[in-house]
């Protein structure tokens, strides 16, 4: 159930975002004249279509992309045999070169739009959540695994990031510690303030979701917040609000203990000593097979939360939405400098789904959905052929020269393109293949 979940979220938020990517060149073709033959959400084979006018509208079986048939644009249909009748008035060849790259970049324009606008509403209907620095060193941190391969201990207090006070859990695993350059944590221990240098490649240790979310953790006391029908914590008569002081005799004060104690204890009777209201009840209760009782855990630690004004979120959502552009910039500037390799850097659509997760949550749906909005502006503007951004280097090239590329260029440049992101798609799927099953 969880596949398709992260599949259904996966199909649902690419359909978004291609079907506007290519209403944008759709949308500016038509404004200028152009004709459009076709218009899909998906690639072929073709599930159902309708025409309407000069276009056929229409969904594609392969859900992971779609495209936009301008006449007299070589495009990835390669449709050389009507480039060699004389150029019509409605084509995209006879147009001026001003108006066929507004057509290119009519897509990218519009993905760029739809991320501004969806980090703009996120940031006016959530506001800012966040954990404090104080929260977060009330009780320290959670060390990973990754995080104690660099030197980080559980309870350590993060004082400084980068050699910089901070304000909030968020700085401690943002982008600027990642991506930048000789980064590091001052923590204090034992009374004591200790460096830990983190390595520029780090970033590539954490492309499993799994690893960068149980990074470093705040220490959570907790209470227990909504139980799961049918599980071992329903069965044994837990209750939310109740607070786990033990389990088989092992005290319990914060969530990761309880963790690490049903890991051991996975399919197996135990004993659970909780805390409801001035006094204490004992429980038994059999752990799953998974290692889980079967609740969502209520943390205890205080969140402080900042509502924006309209005026505010604009700011704040269209920051955020271009610091994707600049994190993919930082990004890639690590693959070229040696410092990530491309294959632990890459992912493709197994990987994006594993993002979405296996629960349908409209927040993070919308948050990734975003993400990917900008990420897939960015990626069209590469000046790569058969990308917008290579069609438009060509066409800036004719507006400055007053020189046009002869088709036979254009139709190789097309060719050439397709082979690199072809080869780049498959790369990047098996890619995702080897990380899951590895």
């Amino acid at each position: 159930m969880e596949i398709l979940i992260m599949a259904g979220q996966l199909i649902l938020g690419l359909s978004i975002l291609v079907g506007l990517h290519e209403w944008g060149h759709m949308a500016a073709a038509k404004m200028f004249g152009m004709r459009v033959e076709k218009y899909f959400i998906g690639f072929p084979p073709k599930i159902f279509s309708f025409q309407k006018g000069e276009t056929e509208y229409g969904i594609g079986a392969i859900p992971l992309g779609g495209f936009v048939k301008i006449s007299g644009m070589i495009d990835e249909s390669m449709d050389t045999e009507s480039m060699s009748q004389e150029p019509q008035p409605w084509e995209f060849r006879s147009k001026p070169a001003w108006q066929r790259l507004i057509v290119m970049l009519g897509g990218i324009i519009v993905n760029v739009i739809v991320g501004i606008i969806i980090f703009i509403a996120i940031a006016y209907h959530d506001g800012r959540k966040f954990l404090s620095i104080n929260e977060v060193n009330k009780y320290g941190i959670v060390a990973g695994e990754l995080a104690q391969e660099i030197g980080l201990k559980t309870g350590d207090k993060v004082i400084r990031v980068n050699g910089k006070p901070f304000s909030d859990y968020s700085d401690l695993v943002s982008s600027e510690v990642f991506l930048g350059s000789n980064s590091s944590y001052t923590v204090l221990r034992n009374g004591q303030e200790i460096q830990i240098d983190i390595p520029n490649n780090f970033i590539e240790k954490l492309s499993d979701p799994d690893e960068k979310r149980n990074f470093i953790l705040p220490l959570e006391p907790f209470k227990i917040g909504e139980l799961i029908p049918g599980m071992p914590a329903e069965k044994a008569g837990l209750e939310p609000g109740d607070k786990v002081v033990s389990i088989n005799g092992a005290p319990i004060r914060f969530f990761h203990e309880l963790q690490a104690q049903l890991e051991t204890l996975a399919g197996k009777a135990t004993t659970l000593v909780v805390q409801r209201g001035e006094g204490q009840k004992t429980l038994n209760a059999t752990v799953s097979e998974e290692g889980t009782l079967g609740f969502y855990p209520e943390t205890l630690l205080n969140f402080t939360t900042v509502n924006y004004s309209f005026g505010e979120a604009v700011a704040i959502g269209t920051e955020n939405a271009f610091g994707v552009v600049y994190n993919n910039i930082k990004g890639f500037g690590k693959i070229f400098r040696g410092e990530v390799s491309a294959s632990k850097a890459l992912s493709g659509p197994i990987g994006i789904a594993r993002m979405f997760g296996g629960v349908w949550d409209w927040g993070r749906f919308w948050s990734l959905t975003g993400l990917l909005s900008m990420v897939l502006a960015f990626m069209n503007a590469l000046p790569i052929p058969a990308l917008d951004g290579g069609h438009a280097v060509i066409l800036s090239y004719e507006i400055i020269s007053g020189r046009k590329p002869s088709d036979r260029f254009l139709e190789n440049a097309q060719k050439v393109g397709m082979v690199l992101l072809l080869g780049l798609m498959a790369f990047a799927i098996f890619n995702d293949v080897w990380k899951a099953v590895f």
